[in-house]
């Protein structure tokens, strides 16, 4: 067990408390996640940066600053503990992923990488999409990092036993995430009254989780020898077509009925290559998760928070900060070009 600064919680949440690290803990995941650990009696350690303006640690967290990216500061920050569980959080690439190996080997019985469903094969060739379905995404440098990450954590543990848990999350979010691809700008433009951009036809089906949900069952898979050298898809239940996920959204907002102009994702991506990757790698294909992989080994694990209410949640989040109500105007300069060129107005 590491000794942390300040009293330990092992006394007060009996033999199943663990002592866990995370590396990251002020992402939309990585925060909900915390104060799940924290909820339940664990230990927590939060290596970070320090951007915490939005998602601060949880009280009872240990916070400890350090860079992970710079493996000396790493080393002079936790010196010799050890951790009975190290969640990296913020593993992008095969290089971040073989950092931590030589950083954590021997000093955890469990090290779990966030990777992506993303990474799942796309177009996916059947669904649900499955802990089994093929890995291969060609159209998004991020997912095939991603699976570049779980390949060397896979060898890793064949051939050292490094005792690695690979989680693939889908579309997770919380109040201050808005699951439209032109954020708060489509926001704006359905209050106004004004088209919005949805790529496709609109019918393909999405999955969305809310990060309270993930926590579930992310938290759950600590410390449980069964989940080590396996991986585990942890997603909502819950699945909906594009043309709804904008009508409920523009519903929380007090809008109109959303005037939607349909542009498929290859017109979108050429003239916005910043998105073509996530909506020709992701999200124009339907996505519909088997999760009964994790809730084999977490009960708990039961999706909570439907979409519609955590859309209400977004909204009343940013109306009450209006300081993030940030418009991406060159997108939507992007998007009125788009239905322009459709006849819409």
């Amino acid at each position: 067990m590491v000794t942390p600064a300040g009293p330990s919680v092992a006394a007060l949440a009996g033999d199943n408390a663990l002592s866990i690290l995370f590396i990251g803990g002020t992402g939309v995941i990585s925060a909900a996640a915390a104060r799940r650990a924290v909820d339940v009696g664990h230990q927590l350690t939060i290596l970070s940066r320090g951007n915490e303006s939005l998602r601060p640690a949880p009280e009872g967290a240990e916070v400890v600053r350090a860079d992970i990216r710079d493996t000396a500061s790493v080393r002079a920050a936790l010196g010799d503990r050890t951790f009975d569980v190290v969640v990296d959080f913020v593993a992008f690439t095969a290089d971040h992923v073989a950092a931590d190996i030589g950083l954590f080997a021997g000093r955890t019985s469990q090290y779990v990488f966030i990777s992506s469903a993303s990474a799942y094969q796309k177009p996916p060739a059947r669904l649900p999409i499955r802990e089994s379905t093929p890995l291969r995404n060609p159209f998004w440098q991020y997912s095939r990092d991603k699976i570049a990450g779980e390949d060397l954590l896979v060898r890793a543990y064949r051939e050292a036993g490094f005792p690695a848990t690979i989680i693939r999350p889908s579309h997770t979010y919380d109040r201050t995430m808005i699951a439209l691809t032109g954020g708060w700008g489509d926001i704006a433009r359905m209050r106004a009254g004004k088209p919005v951009v949805v790529h496709g036809d609109g019918t393909s089906v999405w999955t969305l989780t809310h990060s309270s949900d993930f926590a579930k069952g992310l938290v759950g898979l600590l410390g449980l020898p069964q989940s080590v050298g396996d991986s585990f898809t942890i997603t909502s239940d819950e699945y909906l077509p594009w043309n709804e996920i904008y009508e409920i959204f523009a519903r929380a907002a007090g809008a109109p009925a959303p005037r939607l102009v349909h542009i498929a994702s290859d017109t979108i991506a050429a003239l916005a290559p910043d998105l073509g990757p996530g909506l020709l790698g992701d999200k124009s294909h339907s996505v519909i998760f088997d999760n009964s992989k994790v809730r084999a080994l977490v009960p708990e694990f039961i999706c909570t928070v439907p979409f519609a209410l955590g859309a209400r949640q977004v909204i009343g989040w940013y109306d009450a900060n209006p300081d993030q109500q940030v418009v991406d105007q060159r997108l939507s300069t992007t998007f009125d070009q788009l239905i322009s060129a459709t006849g819409t107005s």
